[in-house]
């Protein structure tokens, strides 16, 4: 089969490979047909690494997707061979002490899918996984759909962790695919005014087609003054979904005392830094989201009720021959795109 491969910072190449074995009764042999660019697997493209996980080429990357079950183990009863499905690239281990009190998102041995040096990615003709990580997907459903199911998951745990949300006057700074994820998956959830904030105005547009009372963008308007202005009071909640230090410096103006700040975007460096005085008089909340916790079927079933529109967040699609080029327009944020989508 064919793999596509880091080789090195800023480089990708196809090359082939063993089609990959079952190793387990209970391993899932997947013939995959979309793959999602995701941001992380941007950061390992454009930078080798995020934080201690580095990449040692050569490495496939790649973890958002969607296919069609090839074989299956001895052991499989939720799949069968033909079922079209959504997957989830998280495998915790199930026995460690965060995998015991419901926290497997966490797992202290934890594979993920693409991650450098625990599970090659998902940019190749085939996969194996897990049992537990096939979801089976609506007959209605695209390929494309399912591919959006992880990244929706994450902003429905990143929404599901603020208590408040019903009613809540909410912000979103950044309107990538995380963001516009998770504008959507506020407004289903109850929240009330949202506001949007993001340096592409194409992304803008979208975000006001899905539902966002108010967009502004930071590079050519005073975003703290003009969202005091049209809110009238502070927010509730921040969800800072691009890991940008100036969104960050912004969240806190905006907040209202006792508010809270939910960073759900990967910071380029190690360290980001907060106005501490703002931060202490206003007593403000952090809230980090990793990732998901046990969402990816409500986001599934959002997807398939028409909750949310994951169609309107893929603006570009590229055959898997071309995936280097998806990940050079993804990386340096061209032509307005959102989500690129690969195909097979």
């Amino acid at each position: 089969m064919k793999s596509c491969k880091l080789v090195g910072l800023r480089a990708m190449e196809i090359i082939d490979v063993p089609v990959p074995s079952l190793r387990t009764d209970s391993d899932v042999l997947i013939r995959v047909e979309r793959v999602g660019v995701c941001g992380s697997d941007v950061h390992y493209y454009s930078d080798g690494r995020i934080g201690s996980q580095i990449v040692e080429y050569p490495w496939t990357i790649g973890h958002e997707g969607a296919g069609v079950v090839a074989e299956v183990g001895s052991a499989v009863g939720k799949v069968k061979i033909g079922d079209r499905i959504a997957f989830d690239p998280a495998m915790p281990c199930g026995a460690c002490e965060q995998c015991l009190i419901g926290r497997p998102h966490t797992c202290l041995n934890l594979k993920f899918l693409g991650c450098p040096q625990q599970v090659e990615g998902c940019l190749a003709e085939y996969l194996v996984l897990p049992e537990r990580s096939c979801l089976p997907i609506p007959e209605a459903m695209t390929m494309e759909e399912a591919a959006m199911v992880e990244p929706l998951s994450i902003a429905v745990y990143g929404a599901s962790l603020y208590s408040g949300l019903n009613g809540a006057t909410v912000g979103i700074f950044g309107c990538g695919p995380i963001g516009l994820c998770l504008l959507q998956a506020v407004k289903s959830m109850g929240a009330g005014r949202v506001y949007v904030t993001d340096k592409i105005d194409a992304r803008l547009e979208i975000a006001r087609a899905c539902g966002a009372d108010w967009t502004g963008n930071p590079d050519r308007q005073d975003i703290v003054q003009d969202m005091a202005k049209s809110a009238g009071v502070q927010l509730d909640v921040v969800f800072e979904c691009c890991g940008q230090q100036d969104a960050m410096d912004a969240t806190l103006p905006v907040l209202k005392p006792g508010g809270e700040l939910s960073i759900i975007g990967i910071p380029e460096p190690n360290r980001v830094s907060f106005d501490i005085n703002l931060l202490r008089r206003k007593e403000i909340r952090i809230q980090n989201v990793r990732r998901q916790n046990d969402c990816m079927g409500l986001a599934l079933e959002m997807i398939a009720d028409g909750r949310v529109r994951a169609k309107s967040m893929i603006t570009h699609r590229f055959p898997f021959a071309k995936t280097g080029e998806a990940f050079d327009l993804v990386s340096n944020y061209r032509d307005g795109v959102v989500k690129a989508m690969i195909e097979f």
